[in-house]
C-alpha cells in the first residue's frame, strides 16, 4: 500500500496532506527546550528569498520569533518541470500547471522571513482533469 497523497483511499478529489500535527510537536520540543533554535530557523538560503521575493502572505504569527508573519512559498513537481520543482509565483500560475496533462503535486511551507523558521504546511495533488485544485 502506498503512503502518497494522490493514492489516499477515499478521497473523493485531490488529496491533501496537512502538516499541523507535526508542526506543533516540533515547536513543542522547542518550547521544551529539547531543540535548539538554530535547529528549527534553518531556511534553504533559496526558501527564504522565495518568501521575501514571492511568498504569499499569511495571518500566522511566526510561532518562534513572534515578530513577524509567516509567508506561503508553493512548489510544485510534476512531468516537463524542472527536477528541483518549480517555485508557484502567483495563483493564476499554478492553475495553469493544473490544466496541464499528467499529475502534479503542490507542497506548501510556511516561512519566516526574519528568522528563519520553515516548516511543511501542506502537500496536495493538482486535478489535471479538470484544470481545478484546491488550496
Amino acid at each position: 500500500m502506498s503512503f502518497r497523497a494522490d493514492t489516499v483511499r477515499g478521497a473523493g478529489g485531490p488529496a491533501e496532506i496537512d502538516y499541523r500535527l507535526a508542526r506543533q510537536s516540533v515547536l513543542s520540543e522547542y518550547r521544551k527546550g529539547r531543540v535548539a533554535r538554530h535547529e528549527i530557523c534553518d531556511a534553504h538560503p533559496e526558501l527564504a528569498r522565495a518568501a521575501r521575493e514571492v511568498g504569499e502572505p499569511s495571518r500566522l504569527d511566526c510561532p518562534v520569533c513572534e515578530e513577524t508573519k509567516v509567508v506561503l512559498v508553493s512548489y510544485v513537481f510534476g512531468p516537463r518541470l524542472p527536477a528541483f520543482g518549480r517555485c508557484i509565483t502567483t495563483k493564476k500560475e499554478l492553475q495553469s500547471i493544473a490544466k496541464r496533462s499528467g499529475t502534479f503535486s503542490c507542497y506548501v511551507v510556511e516561512v519566516c522571513p526574519e528568522c528563519s523558521w520553515n516548516h511543511l504546511a501542506r502537500t496536495f495533488v493538482l486535478n489535471p482533469g479538470k484544470g481545478s485544485l484546491r488550496s
